[in-house]
C-alpha cells in the first residue's frame, strides 16, 4: 500500500549500524547537515553526537520524532522496526550494507535525499509485518520472517499446522513463515518465491519435510503451529528464543504496518535490488 501523505518533517532520530565505521562516519556528517537545516537530531547509542540528545533503542515515545533515518544494510532497518515507536516512518539508506534491498538509497545521494525530505518530496510506503505469540511470551513484531526450527538436531520432531479450521501434520526440521518482504531473505535461499511486497500475505516454507511438503501462500489470517518438541524461534534473523514442546504458537498479522518513506515508486524494487 503506498499513501501519498505529506507531512513537515523537523526532528530525526538516526540509528546507526553497529561496529561499522563507514556508518558512524556518516551519522556524523548527517548530523552536521542536518543540524545546519535547522532540523532537531537524536541519536542512538552507542554512537552518541555531540549537541545530539541521545534516547534508548526501545524508546516508546519522543515528543515531535517524526522521522528515523536508518545507516547501515537491511539488519540495522529490520531491527529499528522492531525496537521503534510504529507510527514514526523510517528512511533507510545503505551504508556498509550488502544488498540494501530495503533501502531507499546508497550514501552517494545523501545530500539531494535530505533536501528532498525537508522540502516533503516524498511519500510513504506501508508493508505487513507480523507477532509472534505463545502461552508465556509476546514476541516482537517481524517485518521479514519467523522461523522454527527443531533444537534438537539428532531428532526429526512433527510440526502441526492449523489455518482456517485445516490442520496439516509434518514430520521436518523446522517452518519458515514470510511476509512479501521477507521473500527476498532466506524465503528466496530456500527456492521460495518473491512476492511483491505491496501485496498482503503470508509464504509458507517447509523446511526439508519428510513428505515434502510444498511452499504455499495464504491470506495473512491466524497461523497456529505446535511441534512435539522444543524449537528455536527466530524473529528477523536476529532475535532468538525456545518455545517448549506441545506449546501453541500463534502467528498474527501485526495490527501495525511499517512505514517506509520513499523518494520515488519502483515497480520492481526487489528485482531491482538484487540485481536483476
Amino acid at each position: 500500500m503506498i499513501l501519498l501523505m505529506k507531512d513537515k518533517i523537523r526532528n530525526i532520530a538516526i540509528i546507526t549500524k553497529n561496529r561499522n565505521d563507514l556508518a558512524a562516519e556518516f551519522e556524523k556528517r548527517i548530523t552536521k547537515v542536518l543540524l545546519e537545516k535547522n532540523i532537531k537530531v537524536y541519536s542512538f547509542p552507542p554512537f552518541e553526537i555531540s549537541g545530539t540528545p541521545t534516547i534508548p533503542l526501545n524508546f516508546k515515545s519522543v515528543e515531535d520524532v517524526d522521522l528515523i533515518i536508518c545507516l547501515g544494510g537491511d539488519g540495522t532497518t529490520l531491527r529499528a522496526f522492531r525496537f521503534y515507536p510504529s507510527n514514526i516512518p523510517v528512511f533507510s539508506i545503505n551504508v556498509g550494507g550488502t544488498k540494501g534491498i530495503l533501502s531507499e538509497i546508497k550514501v552517494d545521494l545523501i545530500s539531494s535525499a535530505i533536501d528532498a525530505l525537508i522540502k516533503g518530496d516524498y511519500f510513504y510506503e506501508e508493508r505487513l509485518r507480523i507477532q509472534v505469540s505463545s502461552e508465556n511470551q509476546l514476541f516482537p513484531p517481524a517485518l521479514n520472517d519467523v522461523l522454527l526450527f527443531r533444537s534438537n538436531l539428532t531428532r526429526t520432531p512433527t510440526f502441526t499446522i492449523k489455518y482456517r479450521g485445516d490442520k496439516i501434520v509434518q514430520r521436518m526440521d523446522g517452518i519458515l513463515i514470510s511476509t512479501p518482504t521477507g521473500s527476498t531473505g532466506h524465503c528466496l535461499s530456500l527456492g521460495g518465491p518473491i512476492v511483491h511486497e505491496e501485496l498482503y500475505c503470508l509464504i509458507i516454507n517447509p523446511i526439508a519435510s519428510i513428505n515434502k511438503l510444498p511452499q504455499f501462500i495464504i491470506p495473512p489470517d491466524d497461523i497456529e503451529i505446535i511441534c512435539n518438541n522444543n524449537v528455536d524461534l527466530i524473529v528477523d534473523g536476529q532475535d532468538r528464543y525456545l518455545v517448549d514442546a506441545e506449546e501453541p504458537i500463534t502467528i498474527k498479522r501485526y495490527e501495525i504496518n511499517a512505514r517506509f518513506i520513499r523518494l520515488r515508486k519502483k515497480g520492481l524494487r526487489q528485482l531491482e535490488k538484487l540485481g536483476f
